[in-house]
């Protein structure tokens, strides 16, 4: 007489693919949702923290599957493994976010210059829902990027402005930025070059006639002559980026001051959501200044 062996079936081990394989295609979808479509930034984050969270719970029924599967022989193994292949990538997300958030300062902006960082030309917006933040950044946030960020620190170059403003503009532009707003002017005598010249004595003209007349009146804030005395000795460049893979939306100020015969350039990163920017900004900051580097390759002073 044959005996016949029914297996028992682990619910646990196929609830686990099913919720595994949710997890997964919830994360991509609002990945790809969020950079090329419309998602904005805080709904990415909820409907992530719900991914993965989804992805946790399937990979703990997963290993009840797989318990039940070494203890009673239960059906369900293959099922267990499929979730686990499921639940990796939000799982990757997850941890790293939460490795950064725990062991990076809770800072979102960051800048080569923490005592006179330079100031946005065009304040950024956004409509930042549940991600608040505090709108100003304090002295203790700046220390707290120093801590962190040690060798985040503006750049030197022995070169003229208008040169390392050519390499600025085109690292820039390599690195997926777009430029905004600019102010300052790297030539500011082109104005003064382009205005016609007195005429000279012995012209129809009268010789002894005063070439400029003096006469004390309010200058307008706005005029060109006081643009062109602002922006003499620098340029300021205000961009924006995104990240890569998550699409996270970034501002950027980069700052260039004349000083005798050299070129100083600061930058100044912030992310648009929350208080935490996850270590991205510092990220954006440095490996800008790097190409920056390898672009004015030979002119970099400290």
């Amino acid at each position: 007489m044959a005996i016949r062996f029914d297996r028992p079936v682990s619910s646990a081990a196929h609830a686990s693919r099913l919720i595994g394989a949710f997890s997964l295609v919830l994360a991509l979808a609002v990945l790809i949702a969020h950079r090329f479509g419309g998602l904005a930034t805080p709904y990415l984050v909820l409907l992530l923290v719900v991914a993965v969270g989804c992805a946790l719970l399937a990979a703990l029924l997963a290993a009840v599957g797989l318990r039940s599967l070494w203890v009673s022989g239960a059906e369900g193994g293959l099922a267990a493994l499929a979730a686990l292949i499921y639940a990796a990538f939000p799982l990757a997300l997850g941890a790293l976010a939460a490795e950064r958030y725990l062991t990076l300062p809770e800072i979102y902006d960051v800048s080569t210059d923490p005592v006179a960082a330079p100031d946005w030309l065009s304040p950024p917006k956004a409509d930042q829902i549940w991600l608040k933040r505090n709108p100003l950044v304090t002295p203790e946030d700046r220390e707290r990027q120093m801590a962190a960020y040690p060798e985040l620190t503006g750049r030197r170059y022995e070169g003229a402005l208008d040169r390392v403003l050519e390499a600025v503009r085109k690292v820039a532009k390599q690195s997926g930025y777009t430029i905004v707003r600019s102010s300052g002017t790297s030539e500011p005598d082109r104005d003064l070059e382009d205005r016609p010249a007195r005429p000279a004595p012995g012209d129809d003209a009268v010789s002894d006639a005063p070439g400029i007349i003096p006469v004390p009146t309010p200058r307008p804030y706005d005029d060109d002559v006081a643009k062109l005395i602002r922006g003499a000795n620098g340029v300021t460049l205000q961009a924006t980026t995104r990240t890569l893979v998550l699409g996270l939306r970034f501002d950027i100020l980069i700052r260039l001051r004349e000083e005798a015969e050299t070129t100083f350039v600061d930058i100044r990163v912030a992310s648009r959501y929350g208080q935490h920017d996850l270590g991205f900004s510092a990220e954006i900051a440095g490996d800008y200044l790097k190409a920056l580097d390898a672009e004015l390759l030979g002119i970099a002073g400290g």
